[in-house]
This record gives structure tokens, sequence and C-alpha cells, in this order.
């Protein structure tokens, strides 16, 4: 496209805007670009020079106006502008001329733009027919990804609330018969011995609850069923109650039943201390001390899960209940 303005054509029409009123740099720019019906709008590096270039020639000037430069035509300029009136005529034609040249252009431009966006879309359209069949293929398969998937996720999800549940009766069957087995030391009179080897099982079957804590076997029990002591609970049913402050000391032990299937995991080396300190109350704190201090090293090793604290809440409240019950049982 040729220049808009030929050599020293810009110059002249700046003088023919300022003589028309005092303007800033911003509203002359703003002018040209209305002039041209908004198809030229010159850059602030070209007006900006060129009004500094008139400024130094005399032929215009500023003054400074809300931060801005207000520019004035001088008595100079109206003297050359004067001068060159039939070049300023000729000018403007030429300005509407410019106009017509850069309309027709922007027409062309327009139109090749348009054709060529419409080859593109037949293109595109070309491509999304011949890949339509491939692709709703591809969705059939991704559609039967997903359910499968989907069954899959289900499956899981019924697996681990089975395992959940096969792990809460576990946890009561032993609870049941670690209490069984304090209440056969009760019967017998041996309540230490009894509140030992109850907190040892019970800290063995709380580290048990996914801490990684080995298992045993359980020797036979004297009755004949297994425990460490005597004979355990019935599977899946809850804890027997512990023997009442009054309850006749000799009352029968509860019957004995099939073992349970599980193994209980190691007690821990202290359970198996018998020498007492002679200060029964300080071998009791003693005792609770440890037994808390393996539980908290257990979980603090192993971590420990929302529902293991569950878990082992249901514990030490049956635990803590048969150890009230036989603190408050008279020794024999």
């Amino acid at each position: 496209m040729p220049p808009v303005f030929a050599h020293g054509r810009l110059r002249l029409y700046l003088l023919k805007l300022l003589d028309e009123a005092p303007r800033h740099g911003y509203e002359v720019i703003r002018l040209l670009e209305e002039r041209f019906q908004g198809l030229y709008a010159p850059s602030a590096g070209t007006v900006y020079p060129r009004l500094a270039k008139l400024e130094a020639e005399g032929l215009v000037t500023h003054a400074t106006e809300g931060g801005r430069k207000v520019y004035s035509i001088t008595e100079a300029g109206r003297a050359e502008l004067a001068g060159r009136s039939g070049e300023l005529a000729d000018l403007e034609l030429e300005i509407g001329e410019s106009v017509s040249e850069l309309a027709a252009e922007i027409r062309d431009d327009v139109r090749g733009a348009a054709g060529k966006l419409r080859t593109e879309v037949r293109a595109a359209a070309s491509r999304a027919r011949a890949g339509a069949a491939g692709e709703q293929e591809e969705w059939r398969k991704a559609t039967h990804e997903w359910q499968e998937q989907a069954r899959k996720a289900r499956e899981e999800a019924r697996q681990a609330r089975r395992q959940a549940k096969e792990a809460q009766t576990k946890a009561r069957q032993e609870v049941q018969r670690i209490a069984q087995e304090v209440q056969e030391h009760f019967a017998r009179g041996d309540w230490p011995t009894g509140l030992r080897e109850g907190l040892s099982e019970l800290g063995t079957q709380l580290g048990g609850l996914g801490w990684g804590t080995p298992s045993r076997p359980t020797p036979p029990g004297p009755t004949g069923a297994t425990g460490p002591t005597g004979p355990t609970g019935p599977a899946g049913s809850p804890p027997p109650p512990p023997p009442a402050a009054s309850g006749a000391p000799d009352a029968p032990a509860p019957p004995a039943a099939p073992a349970p299937t599980s193994t209980p995991a190691a007690p821990p080396a202290w359970s198996e201390e018998t020498t007492p300190s002679g200060d029964p109350a300080r071998d009791l704190e003693r005792l609770l001390d440890r037994f808390r201090d393996d539980i908290r090293d257990a979980a603090r090793d192993q971590g420990i899960t929302a529902a293991q604290v569950g878990e082992a809440r249901r514990h030490l409240s049956t635990a803590a209940a048969h150890i009230t019950a036989l603190l408050h049982t008279p020794p024999r």
C-alpha cells in the first residue's frame, strides 16, 4: 500500500488542524483517524516528533494544561499555511482518494480471508465426516471401559465392606475372650494375675489392630480350651458382665467354649513380671503406665486410623469396666 501522506504533506495537514483550534497530540491523532473514516490512524511515534519539529521551527507553540501539552499555531505557521493554500486543496483531494484506496484494499483482504476460511471449513467438514465412524467406535470402546472400571470399583467397595465387618466381628470375639480369661482368675481369687494378663492381652489385641504385631500360638488352658490361663468365650456374642462387688465369691466360672480361630499376638515382656514391690497401689500404677506406654509407642511407630481408634475405644471401655469391678471385689 502506498504511503497515505506524501513527503511533507503530514506537516502541512498538522498546521491545518492546529489552525482550526489548539489541540493536544492525542486529539490530533483522533481527528486524523476520523478524517480517514477509521481506515488509518497515525501512531504517536509519527505525530509527536513532527509537532516537536514544527515547534522548533517556530510554526507552533505549546502550553501545558492538566499535565499535557496543548499545541497552537503561531503567526509564522499561519503565514506558511496561507502560502501553501493551493497545495492544501490538493491534499484534501488526495485524502479522499486515499480513503477510497484503503477501503478497496480492505474489501479485497476481507474477500480473500473469507474465501480461505470457507476452504478451510469445507476441508474440516470433510475430515470430520471421514473420521466420524472411527470416532464413534472409539467412543463406544471408551464407554465400555468406563463401565467396566465402575463395575470393578463397586466390587472392590463391597469387598472392603465385607472385610471391615469381619474385622469388627473378630475384634468383638477377642474382647470377649480376654474378658472371660480375666473372669476365670477373678473366680479363683487371683485378681493380680487376672489384672496383669487382662491388660497384657488387651494391649496385644490393640497392637494387632493393624500395627503389624506378630502372632503366636496360644497354649492350652487348664480346662482344655485354648488361652493363656483358661477357656475362651463364644464367638460373636457380647462380653459377659463383670463380677459385682456384692456377688458370691464362690460363683462358678462360665462354661468353656470353643477357641476362636484367630491367635493373639505375643504379650509384652512386662506382663510376665510377677515380683510384687510390697505396695499394691504402686504395682497397679506401674502396670498401667507400662500398658499405656506400649499402646502409645505402637500407635506412634505404626500409625493409627480413625477406625482403629474406634476399635481401641471399645476394647478399653470393656477392660475398664472389668478392672473397675475387680477393684471393687473384696480379695479372698
